[in-house]
């Protein structure tokens, strides 16, 4: 990856933010269990940092995606993921498809604020019975006249309790079921629409998140993203921008543990020397930073196919999965040298710890991405 004086204009506006309306503020938010969602993503949207590679017409940069992922990995940065997260729904989970599919008129109508972060936006697909098996969601958006009635429920919905529009994966038809789901945007004050109270996650603390009902809910059929039938298409492309950035967001947060241990470790001392002297210490921690530059190599590489319009499927399953097993791996190691002071609920160790588990089971699991990857690598019958 090359990076031009243009990408790192961004980098530099990124990480600003990051140190002057973000980090100062994280350990507040967590004790709230909510970030002020519509506040940052205005101070973000001015900045033009929601719409880095959205079209122009719509108020984004028109950049490629190598912009967004130095964006992305500015955001790692960020203390408490929770809070990178949402704003990842914002620019590459939520929004991909309606800039990709959506209608002239939709996007004027939804993509514009979103880009502008004068409305916050939501992804509505994970069910209660239906994580990462996304084929077999039970949501129905019946067709009456011009609109959908909307039927199901939503779990673990990011966003969701600030949200101004959700989009929402349903089933429009009864064929098969890669072929009978559409993406509709659902304004979240239609008449029908609930959300739950916040769900008590073991991390991501910052995060709203809850459970979204729809009863009854009705929004015009024009709200559809795109071809009826293609919804599971445009999501699995949709995926795929959700899981380069969330590698790429790893990476400065990986790092940025590895560092905070460093600098720790260095201080600590244990039978009369540092705990960093030990070289079972230092090997450890030189090991962990070689898999994060690894983790760097084939995301920027996987960004470059995708950038070239090519077919990223395996590329980002697999750093999808490296990234969440890395993080699990990384932020175990890093606490056991902390010792007690990594136990410690308020410790960064100790928050990362809780924050990565989420990246094996968000975005679709370890599990599915190998199952994508076999398939991709013809040991498994492809559907």
């Amino acid at each position: 990856m090359k990076w031009t004086d243009e990408h790192e204009s961004i980098r530099e506006i990124a990480a600003k933010f990051v140190d002057n309306e973000i980090n100062p503020y994280v350990d507040q938010w967590e004790d709230d269990g909510i970030f002020p969602a519509h506040e940052l993503f205005k101070k973000l949207g001015d900045l033009g940092m929601l719409g880095i590679n959205k079209p122009e017409k719509y108020g984004g940069l028109g950049l490629d995606y190598s912009y967004s992922v130095v964006f992305a990995e500015e955001m790692g940065r960020v203390k408490a993921a929770g809070v990178s997260t949402g704003i990842g729904v914002q620019t590459d989970m939520a929004t991909p498809a309606l800039a990709k599919f959506g209608s002239e008129e939709l996007c004027q109508q939804y993509l514009v604020p979103a880009i502008s972060g004068d409305a916050v936006f939501s992804i509505a697909v994970s069910e209660p019975s239906a994580g990462s098996d996304v084929a077999s969601i039970k949501t129905i958006a019946e067709k009456n006249g011009d609109d959908y009635v909307i039927n199901g429920s939503k779990m673990w919905i990011t966003n969701s309790i600030q949200a101004d529009y959700f989009c929402v994966l349903a089933n429009t038809s009864d064929g098969p079921q890669h072929k009978n789901k559409s993406l509709i945007i659902v304004p979240s004050n239609t008449k029908g629409v609930s959300v739950s109270e916040p769900l008590k996650k073991l991390g991501l603390h910052s995060s709203d998140t809850a459970q979204i009902f729809f009863d009854n809910v009705k929004v015009p059929q024009k709200n559809r993203i795109g071809d009826e039938g293609k919804g599971f298409i445009y999501q699995m492309i949709q995926f795929q921008e959700e899981r380069l950035f969330a590698a790429a967001a790893a990476l400065k947060g990986y790092e940025s543990i590895i560092q905070e241990t460093i600098e720790y470790t260095k201080q600590r001392e244990t039978f009369g020397k540092p705990i960093l002297d030990n070289q079972v210490v230092h090997y450890r921690l030189a090991e962990l930073q070689t898999e994060v530059e690894l983790l760097r190599a084939l995301t920027y590489n996987a960004v470059e196919e995708y950038i070239d319009g090519k077919d990223v499927l395996t590329k980002a399953s697999m750093v999808k999965l490296k990234s969440g097993r890395l993080g699990r791996e990384l932020t175990d190691a890093c606490l056991q040298f902390w010792g007690g002071m990594g136990f410690m609920w308020e410790s960064s160790v100790a928050r990362a710890y809780r924050d990565t588990r989420l990246g094996s089971i968000g975005g679709g699991s370890d599990e599915v991405m190998l199952g994508i990857i076999s398939k991709q690598m013809g040991i498994l019958g492809k559907d």
